[in-house]
């Protein structure tokens, strides 16, 4: 139904001054007219060929690059230039037709092996994002509950005297910067950077809140915290276990792939509490009680163990500990008690388990489902267990596809602004800092100085999931010297996280809240919203900068199957935003380390300032994220890839030849966006990885085995590689530890190093030698892996759970299930906050919530709208597509509570909050459960916050956010937030 058409009409038995009715005529003021399609196809620019009228190129006068430009098809200045999507990452490529420095029409790229011609919803809208109407147009302040226009120039000033005003009187840590998953490789690193030099690790970006149990669980069993193969790898794949992953929605072009590898046999096989669109693509549908994984994954392994399914070579050869995991599943999770806790009867579990058994390869796919739970980095452990038992790791069609959720969320968590540690998961050990250090050519001292000791130097900042905490909890349980001040927003939804109402009052307490964004983000509206007096801070200062979109400027993103692609900078900022490393360098201009900021970078001119060249960056980054292989993908191969995509295959990305035409680079052998690790100097000529930890290529055609990553032997048992197990070609054919200047001494390869090399290695390991030349010698000279050759671990003894154990969340509607299954014991000083486990669960338990709230709560993704929503909900096109915030509801439940589809109701939870949403009553949930998208805000229980957005700058759909009312709880590992297993109940309103 078009927005257009809906305002003639309300649902049934609202009054003309309902809030649903007000909500509506607010939301229309903004909508587009009425058009028929002719009119659509010129306004969107599908119209045939890329001629437009005059009078329809409405932002001709907001793009600098159009002033004065002739416009007609005769004399137009007509371009192509290839970008990526911005939404969700896989990564698909667009060719956005510009006219006169207007954007005036777009294309799929058909030559990509990654979309193949394809687009979802959101892709299909990009050009909006670009040149939307409702973006933030210029700085603002504000000022007596509004937000008023400033200058640029009094932005920065009024900023950084705030923020040097915080530093005098509370330290550098009382500020914390919340980056984005939106910015390109070289904006997150360089937001890294900046916050380093400004002297505090209190950042992050929203990988901590969507996969960071991913990145320490896979890491803690393999060495990696990634996507092992890629989307088109699944092509060879002869059955797919989906857990936790609605790919069909989150990922839909993902999807092709899938669709690709059933029409070749493969069965695909989808767990999850709700019946998905993907699930209705599944061979066989598995539902599960929310957050009870582990007992259906190792109620799999049970079969598997029982019927000796495992794969007993590759076990010995490769694994390590899976003996202990073998007792713990015998002894535990028996089909009864697998029965009990996730619902799912021995016939299924026992179908399934035979499934993966005589469907050789398989992989697994999962996402935010198994993530965001308190025991988010178990229940992902358990999915490396499954497949370790069966062999599927370092295999085509094999491994563990972990569908990431922004565009450029795995490279910002690979190079960006994370609280434990430098670009590359570095750490924030002494050395890791004296590594980048002579990378940026600045003095570790001067850097030591700009901290507040040095032990805050190498200690974990605060997570984003906690920066409530970090201003609301009492300072002496607070492991840094003052509470948190002052906070950027920048690139980040606060309707992505949880305890909407204690987000609220964090907001109102600061004295500093500035949000760097193209579209405003529910921040500004929750910041303007009145609050308690008593929370207010009378002297807070709020700032909104418009930040240029990725489609503004150039760089470069990781797909989330580690495939790296540059984008061509399609227009110019519009109106006055700037990029978001231009207002990096501008801040640190007005604090005093600019020089030290951009030492290695040339600037260029946009709109007359001075602005960081992005390929220098990413050259800072070639010259020093050895560890994960950031560092063979030159600016120049990857503009060779994007403007050669033909030559790649579309199963195994592996370039088939050809050679590019302007600059001569021969493709052979290379893989599409070299995906990391792509080891060496861009001269090396590593190829990347396609599929991780794969001992049937040789290290020069992206093979490998498991990273030697966490010692040699433990407790009298070998951690490395069985004899015979190595990659192909390899000069060492059993286990071996990484490589450092002593083992090549050793083993009399130094000599293999040119006398430069030999200088520049001599005291480093292939982490932090500068020339690479270790890592040549151990690939190409030896065929043999830089990090060395050991076996994944199915116990990981650094863990509160070495072998991952169920624990209830501490909101549940199962007593009797807390009571054998508990939670862990409250942290003090976890992650420089106390963090409660125990307190919280038995409480709760005592108190008989799960009778006040009997429902379980869950979230998750629609195809429309992404992340936070503000971008996409404000883009007219999708916002006609869903214009309600919503809950599924069984028909049992709705019907017990006289609860009509699509009627209106209220949905409260434990916190207090209580949201006002529209009921879709459907089998898709069970009884016990109830679901809602979580890309909503702009509705505040019950009320519409239009009011309180920048003037023209508010979404045109806006509903109630499902995080208002998700609870308290955190991962025991990462401090993920718990979203995927709460309680509420709901009422008809």
């Amino acid at each position: 139904m078009l927005l257009t058409k809906k305002s003639a009409h309300a649902p049934q038995g609202a009054s003309a001054s309902s809030p649903f009715v007000h909500s509506l005529r607010r939301g229309l003021a903004q909508a587009l007219p009425t058009m028929d399609r002719r009119s659509f196809l010129h306004r969107s620019g599908l119209g045939v060929g890329v001629g437009i009228a005059a009078s329809q190129l409405t932002l001709v006068k907001k793009s600098q690059a159009a002033e004065g430009a002739k416009v007609g098809l005769g004399d137009s200045k007509i371009e192509v230039r290839r970008t990526v999507c911005s939404h969700c990452s896989v990564g698909c490529a667009v060719d956005a037709v510009v006219e006169n420095g207007v954007w005036v029409r777009q294309e799929p790229v058909f030559d990509s092996p990654i979309n193949l011609g394809a687009h979802c919803a959101k892709g299909a809208a990009l050009r909006e994002h670009g040149h939307g109407e409702y973006r933030l147009r210029y700085p603002m302040k504000l000022v007596n509950g509004k937000y008023e226009r400033i200058s640029w120039d009094t932005a920065l000033t009024e900023i950084t005297d705030k923020m040097k005003e915080l530093r005098q009187a509370s330290g550098p840590d009382s500020v914390y910067f919340i980056g984005s998953s939106k910015h390109n490789n070289e904006q997150a690193y360089l937001l890294r950077k900046f916050v380093s030099f400004w002297g505090t690790n209190n950042c992050d970006h929203q990988a901590r809140i969507c996969h960071s149990t991913t990145v320490a669980g896979v890491a803690n069993t393999w060495g990696y915290g990634a996507m092992t193969n890629s989307y088109n790898d699944m092509q060879n794949s002869k059955v797919a276990l989906y857990i936790g992953s609605n790919a069909a929605e989150a990922h839909p072009v993902s999807m092709l792939h899938m669709l690709h590898a059933k029409e070749t046999g493969c069965k695909m096989i989808v767990v999850d509490p709700r019946f998905t669109r993907t699930a209705a693509k599944a061979d066989e549908y598995v539902r599960i009680r929310s957050g009870t994984d582990i007992p259906f994954l190792f109620g799999l392994l049970y079969h598997i163990f029982k019927n000796g399914w495992e794969d007993k070579k590759y076990l010995h050869d490769r694994v390590y500990g899976m003996d202990k995991v073998r007792e713990d599943v015998l002894a535990k999770w028996t089909p009864d008690k697998v029965e009990e806790a996730c619902g799912v009867k021995e016939e299924q579990v026992f179908k399934v388990a035979k499934m993966l058994h005589e469907n050789d390869p398989g992989t697994v796919v999962w996402c935010m489902g198994q993530t965001q739970h308190t025991i988010g980095n178990a229940i992902v452990r358990a999915s490396c267990i499954l497949q370790l038992a069966l062999g599927n790791v370092g295999k085509s069609g094999g491994g563990t596809n972990i569908f990431r959720g922004h565009d450029n969320v795995q490279g910002a968590t690979d190079v960006g602004p994370n609280p434990d540690s430098l670009p590359g998961y570095y750490g924030l050990a002494e050395g890791a800092w004296k590594h980048f250090a002579a990378t940026w050519g600045v003095d570790f001292e001067w850097i030591k100085k700009q901290y507040a000791s040095p032990a805050m130097m190498t200690k974990n900042g605060i997570t984003v999931s906690r920066w409530i905490d970090g201003v609301l909890e009492k300072n002496e349980l607070i492991d840094q010297d003052s509470n948190l001040r002052g906070v950027f927003y920048w690139g980040h939804a606060p309707n992505s996280q949880t305890r909407g109402l204690e987000m609220k009052r964090a907001m109102d307490k600061l004295d500093l809240l500035v949000v760097v964004d193209p579209y405003p983000s529910a921040t500004a509206a929750m910041a303007a919203m009145p609050g308690k007096p008593e929370d207010l801070n009378p002297n807070r200062a709020v700032y909104l900068l418009p930040a240029a979109t990725q489609f503004e400027t150039s760089g470069s993103c990781t797909a989330s199957n580690r495939s790296i692609q540059w984008r061509e900078k399609v227009i110019e900022p519009l109106w006055e935003s700037r990029s978001d490393h231009m207002i990096m360098y501008q801040f640190a201009q007005k604090l005093g380390f600019d020089k030290e900021l951009v030492k290695n970078y040339k600037m260029q001119k946009v709109k007359g300032m001075d602005e960081p060249m992005v390929e220098d960056i990413l050259r800072e980054i070639n010259k020093s994220v050895w560890t994960i292989g950031y560092t063979g993908q030159s600016p120049e191969r990857l503009k060779a890839h994007m403007k050669n995509m033909h030559v790649f295959d579309v199963k195994t990305l592996k370039a088939k030849g050809g050679k590019d035409k302007e600059t001569g680079y021969d493709f052979a052998g290379d893989y599409f966006g070299l995906p990391w690790p792509c080891f060496g100097t861009p001269e090396l000529k590593h190829p990347g990885s396609p599929n991780l930890y794969d001992t049937s290529k040789h290290v020069m055609d992206g093979g490998g085995n498991f990273r030697a990553n966490f010692g040699v032997e433990r407790n009298g048992e070998n951690l490395l590689a069985e004899d015979g197990s190595h990659s192909v070609g390899a000069d060492i054919t059993t286990g071996y530890p990484e490589f450092d200047h002593v083992l090549l001494k050793k083993l009399g390869w130094w000599d293999d190093l040119t006398d430069a090399e030999k200088k520049a290695a001599e005291g480093k390991n292939w982490k932090t030698d500068p020339s690479g030349g270790i890592i040549r010698v151990a690939m190409k000279v030896h065929g043999c892996h830089p990090f060395g050759n050991a076996k994944a671990r199915a116990v990981v003894w650094n863990f509160p759970d070495p072998i991952p154990q169920h624990r209830e969340p501490l909101y549940g509607t199962r007593p009797d299930m807390a009571a054998k299954y508990p939670t862990h014991d409250d942290k003090k000083a976890f992650w420089r906050l106390p963090t409660l486990y125990k307190t919280v669960q038995e409480k709760n338990v005592a108190d008989k919530v799960y009778e006040k709230f009997p429902l379980i709560l869950t979230s998750g993704r629609l195809v429309e709208y992404e992340g936070g929503g503000e971008e996409t909900r404000s883009n007219p096109w999708l916002a006609e597509l869903q214009q309600e915030a919503f809950v599924e509801i069984n028909p049992k439940t709705a019907a017990d509570r006289g609860i009509r589809n699509g009627g209106r109701v209220w949905l409260s939870s434990p916190t207090g909050a209580r949201l006002n949403v529209q009921a879709l009553v459907t089998e898709r949930v069970a009884p016990d459960t109830v679901w809602m998208p979580f890309h909503f805000s702009g509705r505040w229980q019950g009320a519409d916050m239009l009011a309180h957005y920048p003037k023209g700058a508010a979404p045109v759909v806006r509903g109630e956010a499902v995080n208002t009312a998700t609870t308290y709880g955190y991962d025991s590992v990462t401090m993920m937030q718990e979203t995927k297993t709460t309680v509420c109940n709901v009422e008809s309103a």
